[in-house]
Parts: structure tokens; C-alpha cells; sequence
């Protein structure tokens, strides 16, 4: 087959659990270079949150941040966003906090929210992103550009009770998908990552059959859905790897690796 691109995820498929960038992952991202083949990154994180990938990595092409709800340039200009209607900011968040989750808000490219610096997981965000939140006494005057809201709870019973209510109280305008067990993310839409895949075979003038995917989440499925090869790390829960064409090592045995290994196999 023909691969063009791969597009793979962050948090548990490129970095290790500690969130780390091997070499071994490095060295794979150079072989697809060598083999002509490009290679992009897509996840739940903000911009920031990606900025120390690119250096490393040496990317050159838009990184699909917030899930696709922004594609924004290696240097982090943003090229397309789709935030959450205004209508629908107050009601999540309102859905989320009877829900018993903690809540955070990203707005436009930058600008990271919570309630409660010290609430579950806000520590581990702020080594992952690299960057602190802003502490805010009330959501109630957040409104324009909100890109993301997350809900966060280490009870898996709880967030997927809240993932349906967001659901029933905003229909099919917003996007409410699982990037980790305890993360809920809420998003426009327009913001899934099967967009991504769509968007960047578009600015590459390939097919999106052409486009490989590589990752470990339940919002990973979209774009296995669209693209012609997909990944699915060892660690990824049953449901994912039953959705990809075909299942790696885990992210703790340099499954990225082997994920690029597998892709490159098939272009043989």
C-alpha cells in the first residue's frame, strides 16, 4: 500500500507513561523522513503543550491540537479553529460540575483555566504542557473562543455518566470523547480528530486512504475510522485496538517504534 503521511497521537502513544521522547521514537520519525513519508502529531493538548515536540522532531507540518479544534503551525500560529458556541460554554461546564468532575477551560491558543489548582491531575497537566494554569474564582464570565473544556475524575463511572448528560444537554454540537480514562473532552464537533486527518490530506494533496494513524485513546478512533492503515498501541483498551487494522507494544516498550515499523512493513 501507499502511506503519504502518519499521524499519530501524544500522551500514551509517542511518549512514554513518565512523558518522555526516546530515541528510539526520534529514530522513527527520521526513517519515515528517509522513506518519504511525512509525519504529523494530533492531540487533546493545547499548542503550548506541543512546542517542545517540534524542535526534536523536526516538524514542519500544522500540529492538530485541543482533539482539531485548532491546527496551528509549528511556530503556533493558528491556521483553523472551531470553538465551542458561547451557547453551549455555560451548560457543560454547569453538566460537568453536578457531575462531580473537576473543570478546566482552554481558550484560544494559550489561555489554560481551573477552579482549583490543587484538584485531580492539575499537577500532572502542568509537567505535561509545560506550562501553569490560570486560577479562576468562577467560569461565569468565560465566554468567546473557548476551545476545549475538560471534566476530570479518577471514577470511570462518573465520567462516562457525564459524557452522556453533555451529550443529551448539547446534541451533536459538541464532541464529548475520552483522551484518557479520567479526562472528558469536550469540544465543537468540528474538532475530532478524523478532521485532522482530512485537513492535512488536503493540504497535502493525498488521499486520506494514503494517511496511517497511530494511537491509544478512545478519540483516536475517529481517525482510525477515516484513515487507510491505523495503529493501536499495546496499551490502549480493547474497544481501540478492535477499531485499528492492526495493534503495537505498549508506549512503555517503545510501541511508537514498532508502530512505525509495522507502517513501513506495509509499504514494502
Amino acid at each position: 500500500m501507499t502511506v503519504r503521511l502518519v499521524l499519530s497521537d501524544v500522551d500514551g502513544t509517542l511518549l512514554t507513561p513518565d512523558k518522555r521522547l526516546t530515541e528510539g521514537a526520534v529514530r522513527a520519525v527520521d526513517d519515515l523522513a528517509a522513506a518519504g513519508i511525512g509525519f504529523a502529531l494530533t492531540s487533546s493538548r493545547p499548542p503550548r503543550g506541543l512546542a517542545m515536540l517540534v524542535e526534536p522532531l523536526r516538524l514542519r507540518l500544522p500540529l492538530g491540537s485541543f482533539n482539531g479544534g485548532m491546527m496551528v503551525t509549528p511556530e503556533l500560529a493558528v491556521e483553523f479553529e472551531a470553538p465551542i458556541e458561547d451557547r453551549h460554554v455555560a451548560p457543560v461546564i454547569e453538566v460537568l460540575l453536578d457531575e462531580g468532575l473537576s473543570v478546566w477551560a482552554y481558550q484560544g491558543p494559550r489561555d489554560w483555566f481551573v477552579l482549583d489548582r490543587e484538584g485531580p491531575h492539575v499537577e500532572r497537566e502542568v509537567h505535561a504542557v509545560g506550562f501553569e494554569p490560570v486560577v479562576l474564582d468562577s467560569f461565569a464570565g468565560l465566554r468567546g473562543d473557548v476551545i476545549k473544556v475538560v471534566g476530570v475524575s479518577d471514577d470511570p463511572e462518573r465520567v462516562a455518566r457525564a459524557e452522556s448528560a453533555v451529550r443529551s444537554r448539547a446534541g451533536e454540537s459538541v464532541s464529548a470523547t475520552r483522551s484518557q480514562s479520567y479526562y472528558l473532552d469536550v469540544t465543537d464537533s468540528r474538532a475530532h480528530k478524523g478532521h485532522v486527518v482530512r485537513y492535512l490530506a488536503e493540504r497535502l494533496g493525498v488521499p486520506v486512504g494514503d494517511v496511517a494513524t497511530i494511537g491509544d485513546g478512545a478519540n483516536d478512533a475517529d481517525m482510525f475510522a477515516v484513515s487507510g492503515v491505523s495503529v493501536a498501541m499495546g496499551n490502549a483498551s480493547d474497544p481501540v485496538k478492535s477499531a485499528a487494522t492492526h495493534v503495537s507494544r505498549s508506549n512503555d516498550d517503545e510501541g511508537f517504534a514498532a508502530a512505525v515499523a509495522t507502517i513501513l512493513a506495509l509499504t514494502h
